[in-house]
């Protein structure tokens, strides 16, 4: 039940290098071009990384706050039943899901930020530029081509936002920010996927770190009307049981809001094509009254979390450790594996910068501790 409007694989832009189709079986291709790149995210070296980077705890702080790779799969899961509901194509949304986060640092926003600081004066970093770095170049896997060779629209996926000044230099994907142009909308639905898990998955990860408090979130809105449902339908419930309750449904209120708005403003444009979605303001969104919601639960996040003290601890630690490591590797860039070596011949400042941000979490601080720890010799 594939909607005309939606990104269809026998009609893909194509990939950079050209590759066999995929074999038949009984008439029909075993996989088509959009399960192939899901499947080769999920393959990739990058992807495996994922699961020792943070989300917003520093990996080694416990086993079970979020990594960039249970987020990911939190998203994916949230953007294929979204695009279901939509009748788009699930395997793309799918991949694009899996591949968002690939480009990310280590230690969350804190590492990025202190790798563009590093990169000032270099073209700076961005990770939504880097994840389609990763995919387009920096993955080494097929004897004929760099990165995955992507198609078109998992590739334009990728890429949420950019400057006009990137986007100049990123031929194909980067065109559309030159034109003003929207993505498809399976593109759009896994952007929205994205922020309702990590809003509300970073509710429960605050909650148990004990970073904030459920009486502080009674005052919003999203958590208090939600949280009463599950007290009137089980009241004596426990907390441990009350507070994933709640969570599953502030995301089951956002997602139904999401699919009904969206289905509305779909229909009042009546689209054919997806280059009938390019030419049109984004589709996908919510209501005026949860979007109001959602920023308010945002702002609370943003405050009482992201920068609550002991996370502002872990992100000093964080940018020291990437701004040293970045400083000591371009002082001497022997002291990077030969790999890397080799790549800083051509540009160094991005070498660099390509291996930081590749690196785990816990790698990133064996690294530092390797060259700055004295009682380290190997």
């Amino acid at each position: 039940m594939l909607a005309s409007y939606a990104a269809h694989p026998e009609q893909s832009k194509g990939r950079k290098f050209a590759e066999p189709a995929s074999p038949l079986i009984n008439g029909l291709p075993i996989r088509n071009v959009f399960q192939r790149d899901r499947d080769r995210i999920i393959h990739s070296t990058a992807f495996r990384r994922l699961e020792y980077k943070t989300q917003v705890f520093v990996n080694h702080e416990g086993d079970l706050f979020r990594t960039r790779l249970t987020h990911s799969l939190e998203v994916a899961q949230l953007a294929r039943g979204i695009a279901r509901t939509l009748n788009l194509h699930e395997d793309l949304t799918e991949g694009i899901a899996l591949a968002h986060d690939l480009g990310h640092t280590p230690f969350g926003h804190a590492g990025q930020d202190a790798l563009n600081a590093c990169m000032r004066n270099y073209g700076g970093f961005e990770h939504n530029l880097q994840s389609l770095r990763v995919v387009d170049k920096l993955e080494n896997r097929y004897a004929e081509f760099d990165g995955l060779n992507l198609t078109f629209e998992l590739r334009e996926g990728i890429l949420k936002h950019c400057s006009i000044k990137n986007a100049r230099e990123l031929g194909d994907v980067g065109e559309r920010f030159l034109r003003k142009q929207s993505p498809s909308l399976e593109a759009q639905v896994t952007n929205f996927a994205d922020e309702i898990a990590y809003n509300n998955h970073d509710v429960d990860d605050g909650l148990r770190s004990q970073l904030i408090t459920i009486e502080q979130l009674k005052d919003i809105e999203l958590f208090a009307e939600n949280m009463a449902i599950v007290k009137a339908k089980y009241q004596d419930i426990e907390q441990k049981r009350l507070i994933p309750e709640t969570i599953r449904r502030m995301i089951n209120q956002m997602v139904m809001d999401l699919c009904e708005t969206s289905l509305l403003n779909i229909a009042e444009l009546n689209p054919s094509t997806i280059e009938d979605i390019r030419q049109a303001p984004y589709l996908i969104g919510f209501s005026q009254a949860v979007s109001k919601k959602n920023h308010e639960l945002k702002q609370f996040l943003r405050k009482n979390l992201y920068h609550h003290y002991k996370v502002n601890r872990m992100s000093a630690k964080a940018e020291r450790i990437i701004t040293e490591l970045f400083n000591a590797f371009m002082s001497n860039v022997e002291l990077m594996p030969e790999e890397h070596q080799f790549a800083a011949k051509e540009n160094q400042p991005r070498a660099v910068a390509d291996y930081i941000a590749g690196m785990t979490d816990r790698f990133a601080i064996r690294e530092h501790r390797r060259l700055f720890a004295v009682e380290e010799y190997f």
